[in-house]
């Protein structure tokens, strides 16, 4: 497991989340790493430790997000490790998340839609402006002191499969941007235009 950032409280709420389903799982979490200030290259460094170290022990990676993956892909190229037969999670759905899709290194990334979020907020701030205090669905825990009224929304994991009827349909990331140089053909393949 590769964490974010330990000072971020999003990364421990994803690793918390990441923990529930892992844990009752039945796989063995062979190592854990909250990467400082979710630098990619410290994520590589310490992959590369464990890809040496457990080799083809490993079965599954989760990286907390696409930066973290992109460290996890470059210790696996390195180390000539083919991620192909493991499943490489990450999250946010960036440009380079897809592409690392399509290469097949890894195998999904969390997207959380931006238009949902903002029509979500964009009522809570015309509630708020019109002196009404709308009451949330539900309430999260804070990182310290009470929980925090929460208004949740489902985010979506993107594979090979839906990034088109995703982050494209959804203009988040774009075809022109996917779709260079040798992930052209990638895109062919899978139907992304």
């Amino acid at each position: 497991m590769i964490d974010g950032s330990p000072t971020d409280n999003n990364a421990t709420l994803f690793a918390k989340g990441a923990h529930s389903v892992i844990d009752k799982s039945g796989y063995k979490i062979l190592a854990e790493y909250k990467t400082p200030g979710w630098d990619p290259a410290q994520a590589q460094t310490w992959a590369a430790s464990e890809i040496a170290q457990f080799g083809t022990q490993i079965k599954g990676i989760y990286a907390a997000n696409d930066g973290t993956a992109g460290g996890v892909i470059a210790a696996a190229h390195a180390a000539k490790f083919d991620l192909s037969k493991e499943a490489l999670t990450g999250q946010d759905a960036t440009v380079a998340g897809m592409q690392a899709i399509l290469a097949g290194d890894q195998y999904m990334s969390v997207y959380k839609a931006i238009v949902p979020e903002a029509n979500e907020a964009a009522s809570l701030a015309i509630a708020l402006a019109k002196g009404q205090h709308p009451k949330a669905p539900t309430t999260v825990a804070g990182a310290s002191g009470p929980g925090v009224p929460s208004f949740l929304l489902v985010p979506v994991a993107v594979t090979r499969d839906n990034i088109e009827s995703t982050v494209v349909a959804d203009g988040f990331d774009s075809v022109a941007d996917i779709c260079t140089g040798s992930y052209a053909a990638l895109c062919t393949q899978y139907g992304i235009k």
